[in-house]
Parts: structure tokens; sequence; C-alpha cells
């Protein structure tokens, strides 16, 4: 069961040391991270089932009959608990007969639906991230496993200026992208695949739709690959055609060595809100700082968004182990835009490429 017992071992002791009997798992990332049992909830209305860690104790999984024997598979059958029809009386029958006393729970991972249904039968309390907080740094073997995902990214970049040929639509390359990716490792897209052409690579977000790839545009290519549960997440930007004009030379130049003066100033201690301040401050030489409309990255591992965010308003610092994406971008809704996105570990000293 390792890591997972040793994960374990880590809440446990932030339980004693909060003075908390138990935390109710409910987040997917969490769950996983924690039992190994199942990444991700079939539905957002929908659970796959949720993990009690105790303070004192043994740890108790709680799932329905559709997951029981890959429930069994890797967890006590001393230790699972099992409910179908009513379930909200079963579950609170359940736990309230544990007489834990209050429970912790992660109020961003249930909804006031649940919370409503188990208000009546326990005593619950909001911690946010007390569990999540675990998942901030990276053991050896989470590294490991992020730049497997990332070596499945990189794959699908070298091969992506092949297939981006006038006349082929954003769904086009969106869908080759993505098949390119399974056909070469990956389990899953760490999430819906971005390309936006010509003027829509003026949108950070953008939706792969009919826009046609014309000679001489941007295009826009933000997507991540799934290995082993980790997510990998990049962003690149072509120029399909001849020479590129100067507007596009100049912001892919400023993008770029905005990200290399913010990856070079990265460091253990560095406050979120100062490392997003290396790319705006480089960017703000030029008067362009307006068009950098987003955070300078984020944190990635389980999910592809996780704690930290590298923006101006976050509270935080950054600590050895932590991995983040450094993903500056510029904006022009006139003829697009450009992002450049690496995955950066950050180390005892500074922080490295993944």
């Amino acid at each position: 069961m390792q890591p997972y017992a040793s994960r374990r071992e880590r809440l446990r002791a932030k339980l004693r040391e909060s003075g908390r009997a138990a935390m109710l798992v409910t987040r997917p990332a969490d769950r996983y991270y924690l039992s190994g049992f199942e990444l991700a909830d079939p539905q957002c209305e929908e659970t796959a089932g949720w993990l009690l860690v105790a303070a004192r104790g043994r740890d108790l999984l709680l799932t329905d009959p559709r997951y029981e024997d890959a429930a069994k598979r890797l967890w006590p059958a001393e230790d699972l608990f099992i409910y179908a029809g009513n379930k909200w009386d079963k579950i609170g029958a359940y736990l309230g007969g544990l007489e834990l006393g209050t429970i912790l729970f992660d109020p961003r991972a249930v909804s006031v639906e649940t919370h409503a249904k188990l208000a009546g039968r326990l005593a619950l309390e909001p911690a946010p991230d007390f569990a999540g907080g675990l998942r901030r740094i990276k053991d050896a073997g989470e590294i490991e496993r992020l730049r497997a995902a990332l070596a499945v990214n990189q794959a699908v970049f070298d091969a992506l200026p092949d297939m981006l040929e006038p006349g082929r639509t954003e769904a086009d390359i969106a869908w080759e992208a993505e098949k390119f990716c399974r056909e070469n490792g990956a389990e899953a897209m760490s999430f819906a695949t971005i390309v936006g052409v010509g003027e829509n690579a003026a949108l950070p977000h953008a939706v792969p739709g009919e826009t046609k790839i014309t000679e001489n545009c941007p295009v826009l290519i933000d997507l991540g690959a799934r290995v082993n549960g980790y997510c990998s997440d990049q962003t690149r930007t072509f120029w399909v055609g001849g020479r590129p004009p100067d507007h596009f030379r100049v912001a892919l130049e400023q993008v770029q060595l905005a990200q290399l003066r913010a990856i070079e100033g990265l460091a253990p201690g560095m406050s979120f809100a100062a490392a997003y301040a290396l790319a705006r401050d480089y960017f703000a030489r030029f008067g362009v700082e307006k068009h950098f409309t987003h955070a300078l990255g984020h944190g990635i591992g389980l999910e592809v968004h996780e704690y930290p965010s590298l923006s101006p308003t976050s509270q935080g610092a950054l600590a050895p182990g932590m991995v983040v994406t450094v993903e500056p971008g510029l904006y022009y809704p006139g003829w697009g835009g450009v992002r450049w996105e690496h995955m950066v570990l950050i180390t005892e000293d500074g922080a490295r490429l993944l």
C-alpha cells in the first residue's frame, strides 16, 4: 500500500497536532493520493466514494456496489463500507456510530446538498486544503510520473508542425494531437485541448472550432497528457507560412524572454506574487503588461491546476519540491496572441525545467 499508507500517516499526524479526530476526504485527487482508489469521480453529481482518515484507529473507505470489487482489491474488507439505497441514512448512521466527534471536511469538495444531508447526523468542521496541502510537495516518484507525462507532451509538440497545414480546422488539430497522445502512452488528456487560430489565439482558453488555418497566421496550442495519474501541461505558439510579421516576432521574443527571466528568478521562499511580477515587470519595460491577462502559472500534479497559483493576489511562498508551470502570454484581439509554457521544479537553490 505504499506510498499511500505513509501519506495517510502524515495526515494522521496533522490531525493529532490539530486536536481533531478524523478527516472525511471527498476530493477525488486527495482520495487517490491517500488511498490509490479512483482518481476521478464519474460525474460532478456522483462520487466514487469517500475516505475517512482517523487520528487514532483504522482508516475507512466508503463506496457503493459499483466499486466494491475494485475497492476490495486494494482495501481490507473489514475497513470497507458499502452503501447503496438510502445512502445518506446509511452513511450518517455508520459514521455517527463511530462516535469520533467533530470530523473535518474540505468545503470546496462537498456540495451544499451533501453537507445538509450529513450535518444533521454528524459534527462537521470545514478545513480547506487540510488534506490537499499534503500534495503541494512532490516526492521522487511523483516527479518521475510528471516527467513521463511531460515526455508524451513534448513528443506531440515535436510532431505538431507537420500537422499545421492551411485548410485544417482548430478541431482537426485538437483531435490529431489527442490521438497522438493516446497512441503514445497517455491514458487521457489532462484537460480539453486548446487550439486558437488567427485572432482566436488572443483567447487564452480558446475552444477548438471550425476556424481554418490559413497561410501566414498564428496558431496557439495548449495541451496536456495524463500518464500514471499525473498531468502535463504545455503551450506553444506557431506561425504557419513564411516569415512571421514583426508584431508576431516581437511578441514571441518578449514572451520567451519573460519566461526565461521568470524561471531564472524563481527560488524557494519567493512569494507567489513576486514570482508573477518577474514576468509582468519584464513586460512593463516595453509597455505591454496590460496584454498579460492571467497568472504566471500554477501547480500541477494529479490535477492540472493545483496549489499554488502564481498570481499577484496569491498568498504563500515557493518551496523545494513544488512543480509549477511558467506560462507568460501576450494577447492582442486584433491579430491573435502568443503563450509559451514550461513545467518547472522548484529546487533547494532555484528552479529547473522538469
